[in-house]
C-alpha cells in the first residue's frame, strides 16, 4: 500500500508555535510501523514559517509575503532536523522534497517531479514534502499543503490520503459553537458533502482549514484514492486511518470513475488564464453531453489568455461549472463569440475547447 500523510501546522507545532518534537516523533514511530508491514508512506508537513517565527522570537505571525518566505527558509531546516531525528531512530532516511504550483502545473516539471518522488521511494527513503514557501510568490502559491498533498497522491497513485488535522474529522457543523454537531464518519464519492463550504481557517498559525481540507478530498476523490481526515493527536491514527477495518475520523470513499491524470490536472492544478461565459444552450450541452464549447454558445470572455492555456467556463451569471484548455486566445474567442463556425475567419479553431480537454465540474 502506497500512504500520503499530511499534516498540519496547528497539529505540528506546539501553541507557542514551536515545532512539536514529541508529535513529529509519534507520527514518524506509526511510518516506521507501516515500513516495517511494506507499506510506503509520503509525508507532507506544514510548520516551516510557524518554526521560523518561534526560531527569531517573533510575538506573532507576519502576514507579509516577503517576511514569511523568509521565516519559511528559517524554520524549514529546523523543521526537517526534526524528522530527521526522529526517523533515524528506526534506521529511515528522510528526504527533503520542496514543491511549487508550477511542478504541477507545467506538464514536464510535473513528469519530473513524480518521477523524482517515486526513485526517492525505490531508494527507500521517506519522501518529507513541503511547499517551497521560501520561493513561491503570493501570486503563484497554494497557500497550504492539503491540496498539494492531494496532488501528491494522485501522482503517485496512492492508496490512502491521511489528512491530519486538529480536530477528529468532518462535522455537520462548527464543534465549537454548536453543541449538536455530529462527526460525519462516511462521505460517498458523490455526496454533497464533499462540495460544501466549510471554515477558511483552522487557526492563527496555519494556513488552511476545513475548507481546503474537503477541496482536497475531493481531488483524491476523483482521483481514486480513499481520503480519511482524522485528528493528529489520536493514537495511532495513521496506523487506523490506512487501515480500511478500523473507523476513524471522517472517512471520504474513492470515486470509482476515475479522471485521467491529464484531466485532474486540468480540474486542479492548472492555473487559470480567465472565464470564458457560455449560454444556456451551451452549458446544457457541455454538462450532459460531453460535447466540445464552440463559439457559437459564448457570450463573454474575461481574461487576457493565450491558446493553451487553462480558463474557467461559466454561466451567464458566472456560475463556474467547468475548466479547461482553450484551442484560441481571448482575442480570438472575444471576436467568435456567438459566431457559427462558418462566420469565422480562416485559420481560427472552431473549438474553444474541445471536449477532450473540458472537465465538468
Amino acid at each position: 500500500m502506497r500512504i500520503v500523510a499530511k499534516i498540519g501546522t496547528s497539529s505540528v507545532t506546539t501553541a507557542s508555535g514551536e515545532i512539536d518534537t514529541t508529535m513529529v516523533q509519534a507520527l514518524c514511530d506509526q511510518v516506521a510501523q507501516l515500513r516495517v508491514a511494506g507499506h510506503e508512506v509520503i509525508v507532507v508537513t506544514s510548520g516551516a514559517v510557524a518554526g521560523g517565527v518561534a526560531a527569531l522570537g517573533l510575538s506573532q505571525r507576519p502576514t507579509d509575503t516577503l517576511t514569511l518566505q523568509a521565516l519559511s527558509a528559517v524554520g524549514q531546516s529546523r523543521l526537517m532536523s526534526v524528522y530527521n531525528a526522529a526517523l533515524e531512530r528506526h534506521g529511515l532516511v528522510g528526504a527533503q522534497v520542496l514543491l511549487v504550483p508550477n511542478d504541477f502545473v507545467d506538464r514536464t516539471q510535473y513528469l519530473h517531479a513524480r518521477e523524482t518522488l517515486e526513485r526517492l521511494l525505490g531508494l527507500g527513503c521517506v519522501p518529507i514534502i513541503n511547499e517551497n514557501d521560501a520561493i513561491a510568490s503570493d501570486e503563484i502559491r497554494y497557500g497550504d499543503n492539503d491540496r498539494i498533498s492531494a496532488l501528491v497522491a494522485h501522482s503517485l497513485g496512492a492508496d490512502v490520503l491521511v489528512l491530519l488535522t486538529d480536530i477528529d474529522g468532518l462535522y455537520t457543523a462548527d464543534p465549537q459553537r454548536d453543541a449538536s454537531a455530529r462527526l460525519v464518519q462516511r462521505v460517498e464519492a458523490d455526496d454533497e458533502l464533499l462540495s460544501v463550504r466549510a471554515g477558511e481557517s483552522a487557526g492563527e498559525r496555519g494556513s488552511g482549514g476545513m475548507a481546503s481540507k474537503l477541496a482536497a478530498a475531493r481531488i483524491a476523490s476523483w482521483s481514486g484514492v480513499r481520503t480519511v481526515i482524522a485528528r493528529a493527536s489520536a493514537s495511532n491514527v495513521l496506523l487506523d486511518a490506512a487501515s480500511e477495518s478500523v473507523s476513524v475520523g471522517t472517512t471520504f470513499v474513492a470515486h470509482d470513475r476515475r479522471l485521467t491524470a491529464r484531466k485532474l490536472w486540468i480540474a486542479f492544478a492548472a492555473q487559470l488564464g480567465g472565464t470564458v461565459l457560455v449560454d444556456d444552450g451551451a452549458h446544457s450541452a457541455l454538462t450532459t453531453r460531453g460535447v466540445s464549447l464552440l463559439h457559437a454558445g459564448v457570450v463573454e470572455v474575461r481574461g487576457d489568455f493565450e491558446a493553451g492555456e487553462t480558463v474557467e467556463v461559466a454561466t451567464r451569471n458566472g456560475d463556474v461549472f467547468a475548466r479547461g484548455l482553450v484551442g484560441v486566445n481571448a482575442m480570438q474567442a472575444r471576436a467568435g463569440a456567438g459566431k457559427k463556425s462558418a462566420e469565422l475567419p480562416d485559420g481560427v479553431n472552431h473549438e474553444v475547447v474541445h471536449r477532450d480537454d473540458l472537465i465538468v465540474l
